[in-house]
């Protein structure tokens, strides 16, 4: 065997030990996947009988049916607080929160008017007194952005306002109507859920026992508007 031979057998065999006593970096597991946490949110609704569920189950109500959807794609409302009442007017609702003092919140919704109309008080006070309101649920979300109003659903088509549906059915347009171009004027989603009221009805599943109020699956559409607004304030 050659001298050069050797000594590049030699340096084979001395990078060899070199190599094998040095440990390798673990390589990552391809199949591990990091966890994300889901995200946590509070939720203050305002409102009235719709925003309570009256005559189903607090949990069949929408604020909880969209808790729950919320939960579903990663949202989770961790604080959901409802500040609402059967028969309350903006007037009321106006003396609930000064009461109760809510704190700031990640999402506000309004829902209110529809006892405004069916105790036939005067338009100008439910305007200037939803427009209060939407001043305070905006200072509570701290963003015009995190906040939304619902429409007032047509109860003259169930067997309650079978007695004058044309008539509520126009007051209630023109209370719908103030508060769509109030939320356009300032960049406020309105979710309109009127349609789906009249569409249903006091058809099967339409209504809750008391044959006024909304049953939990016409609820579950209400959320079917709501959920996209919902999702992209808690983005």
């Amino acid at each position: 065997m050659t001298r050069k031979v050797c000594i590049l057998l030699s340096g084979i065999w001395l990078l060899f030990c070199c190599t094998s006593n040095t440990e390798l970096p673990e390589m990552a597991d391809s199949n591990e996947v990091e966890e994300v946490e889901p995200k946590s949110f509070s939720f203050l609704a305002l409102g009235d009988s719709y925003t309570i569920g009256q005559g189903v189950q607090p949990k069949e109500s929408w604020p909880f049916q969209l808790k729950d959807a919320l939960e579903n794609s990663e949202r989770t409302i961790e604080e959901l607080t409802v500040i609402a009442r059967t028969g309350w007017t903006t007037s009321d609702l106006l003396q609930a929160i000064v009461q109760q003092s809510p704190t700031k919140q990640d999402m506000v919704s309004l829902s209110i008017g529809v006892n405004n109309q069916f105790r036939g008080l005067e338009f100008s006070i439910f305007q200037e007194e939803f427009n209060t309101l939407l001043d305070i649920a905006i200072d509570l979300a701290e963003s015009k952005e995190k906040v939304f109003v619902v429409s007032i659903p047509d109860y003259g088509v169930t067997p309650f306002g079978s007695y004058n549906s044309e008539n509520i059915a126009r007051e209630l347009d023109m209370h719908n109507a103030y508060m769509k171009q109030r939320c356009a004027e300032i960049n406020i989603a309105f979710i309109d859920i009127t349609p789906i009221s009249r569409e249903l009805g006091d058809g099967s599943n339409a209504l809750a026992d008391d044959n006024l109020h909304p049953s939990p699956f016409q609820y579950s559409l209400w959320v079917e508007e709501i959920l996209p607004i919902a999702n992209a304030i808690l983005k």
